[in-house]
């Protein structure tokens, strides 16, 4: 059963309203408008958003306003900025407040496409912390003991300023390490900037990472912020890191040993203080002997290591996760469904999951949303014929 996500646009002008709604329908996405912040936040109470795109410039409420409420009532929901307007400064400060993202008009809108569906896929739900010290938005749900094992050198390295590279399957839950990492540590007060190495060609990567200046290369109409400026005094966590090309290789390797940068077009250093957090599915020892990735770099990045067990290693895990994930999709589908039935709960823990808690996550919420509407318990039936196999 295949979803579209859905997006909530909010400009106070029709003609980029309907422009925005037709190219992200036309990509496959439910659109919503609305045409000022009160009425953005009604929508939010009527539906459930998967990324919000909001205008600075409108009438009652500014976008900046509206994000920051957004942020406190829908910690996350990906906002990304949209304006005319834009300056440097407001864009690190959108970024630093919460917002995915900024982009300046006039915009590429294909750009502006690719950096909703990134938001979307960096989207994480979030809760409490399930185990160890203190209160954190990030969930690590964990009962076996190779994962509290992980859990105790998260809450080790935290604190520190060494790089953490985080290996492990695609889905087996990197990223809410790396956010763990972040909430746990003295740079919790400061931003969590996340980008996938995989999502953007060499050219855009290398923009998005260190910024760029006007004029720097066709198309730049003004300055952006990269997401190494945009990370100071916090953390910078870098998905696929396996997937960087060479050249930018050698850039992010100044960066670790300079802690300094520059912007594409300029030969103005910036010096940034950021923690960086990188994670991979790929043996980068293997690609170090393929001449695919430097060695000196993955020394730099490999200074703590954690190592993520796929979730069919940890079966001690698979019903702790399913009923955190029958929580947030009943929650979000308005459903009152509490748990479920013998077969079912036999069928999810003989599954192999090859794709780990994102699959064992994507198999809840259809179960949730397949389910009748006066359903109190998830039965094998709504689960996919994959989970009921011998």
């Amino acid at each position: 059963m295949n979803i579209k996500k859905k997006v909530l646009i909010v400009d106070d002008e029709p003609s980029m309203r309907r422009i925005l709604e037709v190219a992200l329908e036309k990509a496959g996405y439910q659109t919503v408008t609305a045409e000022n912040g009160p009425d953005a936040l009604k929508a939010l109470e009527e539906h459930d958003f998967d990324c919000m795109t909001t205008d600075v410039t409108m009438p009652g409420m500014t976008g900046y306003q509206l994000q920051a409420q957004v942020r406190e009532l829908y910690p996350a929901l990906p906002v990304i900025i949209v304006t005319a307007y834009g300056t440097i400064q407001d864009a690190i400060a959108a970024i630093r407040n919460g917002a995915y993202d900024f982009v300046t008009k006039p915009f590429d809108i294909e750009h502006l496409k690719r950096l909703i569906r990134a938001a979307i896929e960096n989207g994480a739900h979030s809760i409490t912390v399930k185990a160890g010290k203190g209160q954190t938005k990030t969930a690590f749900v964990a009962e076996s003991e190779v994962m509290q094992e992980i859990y105790r050198t998260i809450e080790q390295v935290a604190d520190s300023r060494a790089s953490v590279l985080i290996t492990g399957e695609s889905g087996t839950g990197k990223e809410v390490v790396a956010k763990l990492i972040h909430e746990l540590s003295c740079r919790s007060h400061g931003p969590f900037i996340a980008c996938s190495c995989a999502a953007l060609p060499e050219t855009l990567l290398e923009s998005e990472l260190f910024g760029y200046e006007k004029g720097a290369f066709t198309g730049a109409n003004g300055s952006k912020v990269g997401r190494f400026e945009a990370a100071h005094l916090g953390t910078l966590f870098l998905d696929e890191i396996g997937e960087v090309p060479l050249p930018i290789q050698a850039k992010l390797l100044r960066v670790l040993q300079e802690r300094e940068f520059e912007r594409l077009g300029s030969n103005k250093p910036i010096k940034v203080d950021v923690r960086l957090v990188t994670a991979t599915n790929r043996d980068l020892q293997r690609e170090v002997d393929a001449d695919k990735f430097r060695l000196d770099l993955l020394y730099r990045l490999q200074v703590i290591e954690i190592k993520l067990p796929p979730l069919r290693e940890r079966q001690d895990d698979i019903l702790p996760l399913a009923n955190h994930f029958l929580e947030i999709h009943s929650k979000e589908n308005g459903r009152s469904i509490g748990g479920f039935t013998a077969d079912a709960v036999a069928a999810l823990l003989q599954y192999s999951w090859p794709g780990n808690v994102r699959e064992l996550s994507n198999v809840i919420e259809r179960a949730v949303v397949l389910s009748p509407s006066d359903a109190t318990e998830i039965t094998q039936h709504y689960l996919p014929k994959s989970t009921q196999a011998a």
